[in-house]
C-alpha cells in the first residue's frame, strides 16, 4: 500500500543509537509511518533490539557490510512512501521534525525536490550540515559545518544538494536519476554518495531546499570508521564523481588535487591499495 513517506535507517553494529533514533522517529506527532532498518552485518545486538522494541519496523539483514549506498538502495527498493527520508542510526528527530518537514513538501508539491534539515550536532549547539555548497575546483563542504547556531542559517533556501544523514527525497525524482548501480551509486560504498545524488538530482532540473525549522541531531561516525579509511574514501569517491561528471579543472589539478594527492600518499597507507574489500571489513 502506498504511503506518504517512509523512512529508511542504516546500521552497522549500532546497539548504542539505534533505540534513540527510533524512539524520536516513534515520539513524533505523525502516525504510522513507514520505517525500514537495514543492517550491514551487525555484530553486536542491534537487529536483537529492533526486532524484540520495534515489531512494526521493516527490518532487513545483510550478512555483511555491503556499504552505505547498497543499504539504502535496499531499503529505497522496499519503501512504497512517496517521499523517502534517509536518516543516519545515529541522528535522533527533534521535536515535530516530521509534521514540520511534511507540511513544506507538500505546501511546495514539485516532483523534482528535495528537502534539507537542519542537521545540528548532537549537543545542538553547533551546525553538522544545512546542505551541501559546491565550490570552486570541483570541491564540497557541509553549509555551516561546525559553527555555532546563530542567525546565518534560519531561512528557507535553495541549495545544491542534501547531506543523506538526514534529507527527504522525492520518490519521483530518485526514479528519475536512478543509474545501474541504483539511486545511491554502489561502487562508492559510502562517503560522498550525497554528493553524487544531489549532482544528478541538480542535473535533471530538480531543486534542494533546505528547510530550518526541521531540526535533528547527528552524532557522527556511528560505525567507528578509521579515520584514515575515511580520508581515503573521500578523495576517492571525489575524483570518481567528477570523473563521472566530465569534469576537469587544469588550475584544480595544479594547486589542489596534485599536491593534496602526495601528501596523502605519504601520510595514508591506504592510498596504496584500490581494493575496497582491503580496507573496509
Amino acid at each position: 500500500m502506498s504511503r506518504l513517506f517512509s523512512i529508511i535507517v542504516v546500521t552497522f553494529n549500532s546497539q548504542k543509537y539505534i533505540k534513540s533514533c527510533l524512539d524520536s522517529i516513534y515520539a513524533q506527532d505523525v502516525v504510522n509511518p513507514e520505517i525500514i532498518v537495514v543492517d550491514n552485518g551487525s555484530r553486536d545486538k542491534t537487529c536483537d533490539i529492533v526486532h524484540d522494541l520495534y515489531p512494526h519496523v521493516i527490518l532487513i539483514q545483510n550478512t555483511y557490510n555491503m556499504g552505505a549506498c547498497k543499504a539504502r538502495n535496499q531499503g529505497i527498493e522496499k519503501a512504497g512512501g512517496e517521499w523517502i527520508l534517509t536518516l543516519d542510526c545515529d541522528v535522533t528527530l527533534g521535536k515535530g521534525f516530521l509534521a514540520t518537514i511534511l507540511e513544506y513538501a507538500e505546501a511546495l508539491g514539485h516532483e523534482s525536490v528535495v528537502l534539507q534539515p537542519k542537521i545540528m550536532r548532537a549537543d545542538g549547539k553547533r551546525i553538522f550540515s544545512c546542505g551541501i555548497r559546491r565550490l570552486p575546483f570541483g570541491r564540497f563542504t557541509d553549509i555551516g559545518k561546525g559553527m555555532k547556531d546563530k542567525k546565518t542559517f534560519n531561512s528557507p533556501e535553495e541549495i545544491f544538494g542534501a547531506c543523506c544523514a538526514a534529507a527527504l527525497y522525492k520518490r519521483a525524482i530518485l526514479e528519475k536519476t536512478k543509474e545501474t548501480t541504483g539511486y545511491f551509486d554502489e561502487r562508492l560504498f559510502f562517503l560522498f554518495e550525497d554528493v553524487d545524488v544531489a549532482w544528478r538530482i541538480w542535473n535533471a532540473g530538480g531543486k534542494t531546499v533546505f528547510i530550518p525549522s526541521a531540526r535533528c541531531y547527528h552524532l557522527g561516525n556511528s560505525s567507528q570508521c578509521d579515520f584514515f579509511i575515511r580520508q581515503y574514501l573521500c578523495w576517492r569517491n571525489r575524483k570518481f564523481i567528477l570523473k563521472k561528471q566530465d569534469y576537469f579543472n587544469f588550475l584544480a589539478v595544479c594547486f589542489y588535487d596534485f599536491p593534496r594527492f602526495l601528501w596523502l600518499k605519504i601520510i595514508n597507507s591506504r592510498f596504496r591499495s584500490h581494493n575496497i574489500s582491503d580496507i573496509i571489513q
